[in-house]
């Protein structure tokens, strides 16, 4: 929102500089991006008068003046204009100068004649309009020499532009800043003037109606203009619009902008005459519907567009652009003026899908105030009576429904000086309330404040404590410690077991990975993943980074493989990672957000193999205190190598996959050594898992020891002699262990000799040989019945 200072002086006097102006303004609450000041770079430029000017002996073009700049003695300038002549009083730059756009000035000669200086025309100064600019500039013979032109010519006009919040609709105005301004300095400021005469007998309602179809429209207001004369704008108001950004173009439509600009509500003018139907619809546009807007661009518009018609032919968009149809032309006589208010979010989506984004809908995406429209209107009429532009008709056409109203609230003092930390009366608070147009009543300890229709961001007590404090001062607040009651902190049972986890690959020697949820649909073939499966079923992303980025992850395999493959193309000789990280499942119903699970990845290659791999996911069961976990061959995954691979389970529920990777893959990625790989679904691991660490005590009685080596096919699972050892052990069996694992040549083809260690023992009493040889016995009779196993 940008402010010229010079306009928001016509409603509040103001006596500091524009820079503590923005200062000021940013310390209650307005943030200033930026000061712009004109006419502070102009340096050393005085007011010079021309004592004598003779022709230069080697140019014809030239003229050599001597010039009084109120020194003891004239100084000498060479001077190409020739629109001055003696006693003429002129800008004049001394040696040392800067003038606009930075241009610096020294002393020097031409054609050998010595020049100290240089006059300076309007442009040089940087006060030229827009009309072309022929000659120096000639001051009122009046003017002393000597001055400093900034004393003689006002070429100062500062520029404010502020960062307005979207939820400060009323401060984006000229008169919204005026009023903070006003607040802020402690001032009164002057409201625009709304009065005017009705000088035309004919009434608006009976030539005229108006429909609206749709409650995106709030409130319609028109009024008809007769007798209109276009003619340009006065040089006063076409001075604000250009510091302001707007391109004057004649009286009409420089009215509407500058109330736009003004008061912060967009206008409108129709050409009456192109208004055939005499009948203004407001309503939505049919789909594919193609208008031309006045930027003379032809649009496609959509059914859900609100549209102003003419019957049913559209005529403007709503709260963004009139269309070249009914525009004011230099023939006009007369006008229909239109003021609305109209829903800000169908305005923001339409201005967006047009890409049209005008002054008007950027003030009606904010939710502007629907009172704010009749201000307008009398505002516009008192400017077509100021500038002799037209006569107001009788009477207005005014569609508002449900009217918006004042709401009020009552708030303790006490409560706000406590809340802010501060200690000021009631009385003071109801003065800085009511400087903000919040109408203030005490009762006892309590504010009634009657908040106004444009304040729609003050709605609780907090709002009310706020405006306060940003009119006492924030800097005048003291630092207080917090009046809130203190929450006890901690880690959630998830997040502590989280940092278990973590804690456990990092003891086994990995590094904790990144990537991106977002992925390639590429991954899929370079996983092998079928085309058939489950997993090829995405969410995509509507506005992706790239097509790299372009869908949500399904399985965290291909990134994995990806960063083992930048380690690997940077001649890391071994990775050992892992991540832990979402992926999304898409759901049948697809307004329902995707299903997140939480995975565990671990990733290696280089000096490891598979039983590196199923310790690390051992370590992590271990701790999260999980015992009852199994491994069953995985023959069907094609990401996988075929019997180096293992699904993984915690009784009944399927925990994830681990193994090497199948070389194609590998090779997909550019890498070519064997990679191992667990995906383990941290989900299902958190609901088995347990915090509690109970103490055992070191046994009383003797272990006894016992090996059992056992003949068993080669495609029998040590996982399935566990089940049994463990089944038919019972309690008896403290713990086995796996310490061999042989063919050769004494073992027969097709087979495989397996050796465990298992120890027996009793928390109550020493074991005798009969009752550990009984046990032992039983295990060994299951393993020949189930598995076909020969003891050895």
């Amino acid at each position: 929102m940008l402010l010229p200072v010079k306009w928001l002086k016509d409603y509040v006097d103001i006596d500091i500089s524009p820079k503590e102006l923005a200062d000021k303004l940013t310390m209650s609450g307005s943030k200033v991006e930026e000061v712009v000041v004109k006419g502070d770079e102009i340096t050393k430029v005085v007011t010079g008068k021309i004592v004598k000017i003779v022709k230069h002996p080697d140019a014809d073009k030239l003229s050599i003046c001597q010039v009084d700049i109120g020194k003891d003695e004239p100084i000498q300038i060479v001077t190409a204009a020739t629109n001055m002549k003696e006693q003429d009083v002129v800008p004049t730059a001394l040696h040392g100068s800067t003038l606009n756009g930075g241009l610096k000035i020294k002393k020097g000669k031409l054609r050998g004649v010595a020049s100290n200086g240089m006059f300076c025309s309007e442009e040089e100064l940087g006060i030229a309009g827009d009309e072309p600019v022929y000659g120096l500039m000639i001051l009122p013979q009046d003017t002393p020499a000597g001055k400093d032109i900034k004393e003689v010519v006002d070429m100062t006009s500062a520029i404010i532009d502020f960062e307005i919040t979207s939820n400060r609709p009323d401060c984006f105005s000229i008169i919204g800043l005026a009023r903070e301004t006003a607040a802020t300095l402690g001032k009164n400021y002057k409201k625009p003037t709304l009065d005017y005469d009705v000088k035309c007998n004919e009434n608006i309602n009976d030539s005229l109606n108006v429909e609206v179809r749709d409650k995106l429209c709030r409130r319609y207001m028109a009024r008809g203009i007769k007798n209109v004369k276009i003619e340009p704008s006065p040089s006063w108001m076409q001075e604000r619009l250009l510091e302001a950004g707007v391109r004057p173009i004649n009286n009409i439509v420089d009215i509407t902008n500058f109330v736009m600009l003004e008061l912060g509500q967009p206008m409108h003018a129709f050409d009456r005459r192109d208004i055939e139907s005499n009948t203004i619809i407001v309503e939505k546009a049919q789909d594919n519907e193609e208008f031309t807007t006045l930027d003379d661009e032809k649009r496609k518009l959509t059914s859900d567009i609100l549209c102003i018609k003419d019957g049913n032919r559209t005529v403007a968009l709503a709260g963004i652009m009139g269309g070249l149809n009914s525009e004011v032309k230099e023939d006009t006589t007369e006008i229909i003026f239109e003021c609305a208010n109209f829903e800000g979010v169908n305005i923001r989506n339409s201005s967006k899908k047009l890409g049209l984004r005008t002054e008007a809908s950027s003030k009606f995406e904010k939710d502007l105030d629907p009172n704010l429209v009749e201000m307008a209107m009398n505002r516009a009429c008192h400017l077509i009576q100021e500038l002799g532009a037209g006569d107001v008709m009788k009477d207005t056409i005014d569609v508002y429904n449900e009217k918006n109203e004042p709401h009020t609230l009552e708030v303790d003092y006490k409560w706000i000086n406590k809340f802010l930390g501060i200690d000021i009366d009631k009385g003071i608070m109801k003065e800085y309330l009511e400087r903000l147009e919040l109408n203030t009543e005490i009762n006892g300890d309590n504010l009634v404040i009657t908040v106004p229709t444009f304040r729609c961001d003050v709605n609780i007590k907090e709002d009310v404590a706020e405006e306060i404090a940003r009119i006492y001062g924030y800097n005048n607040v003291p630092s207080t410690l917090p009046y809130c009651e203190s929450t006890k902190g901690g880690k959630n049972r998830k997040q502590k077991l989280e940092d278990k986890i973590i804690e456990g690959l990092i003891s086994s020697g990995l590094n904790q990975s990144i990537s991106y949820s977002f992925v390639s649909p590429k991954i899929f073939d370079k996983v092998l993943i079928p085309e058939n499966d489950e997993r090829r079923k995405t969410v995509v992303i509507k506005n992706p980074l790239g097509e790299d980025y372009s869908i949500m992850r399904t399985t965290t395999l291909a990134s994995m493989m990806e960063s083992l493959a930048r380690n690997y193309t940077r001649s890391n000789e071994l990775a050992r990672l892992f991540e832990i990280g979402k992926v999304y499942i898409k759901r049948d119903d697809e307004n329902q957000l995707p299903e997140e699970k939480n995975i565990l990845t671990i990733g290696m290659y280089g000096n490891v193999d598979y039983f590196d791999l199923k310790g690390i996911v051992e370590n992590v069961f271990e701790v999260l205190g999980i015992e009852k976990m199994s491994f069953k061959r995985e023959n069907e995954n094609p990401t996988f190598h075929p019997g180096k691979t293992a699904a993984l389970y915690i009784r009944k529920d399927y925990v994830g996959v681990l193994g090497e990777i199948h070389p194609d893959v590998a090779e997909n990625f550019g890498i070519d050594e064997r990679c191992y790989i667990a995906e383990l679904d941290l989900d299902v691991l958190f609901e088995h898992a347990t915090l509690e660490r109970k103490y055992k005590p070191l046994p009383k009685f003797p272990a006894v020891t016992r090996d059992l080596a056992v003949l068993i096919d080669e495609n029998i699972l040590v996982q399935d002699i566990e089940d049994i050892i463990k089944k038919q052990g019972g309690n008896m069996v403290e713990s086995y262990k796996l310490f061999d694992v042989y063919q050769g040549k004494q073992i027969p083809e097709g087979k495989k000799s397996v050796a465990y260690a298992l120890i027996y023992r009793k928390e109550n009493k020493t074991l005798t040989d009969k009752e550990v040889n009984k046990v032992h016995d039983k295990i060994l009779r299951a393993l020949e019945y189930k598995l076909g196993a020969q003891l050895r």
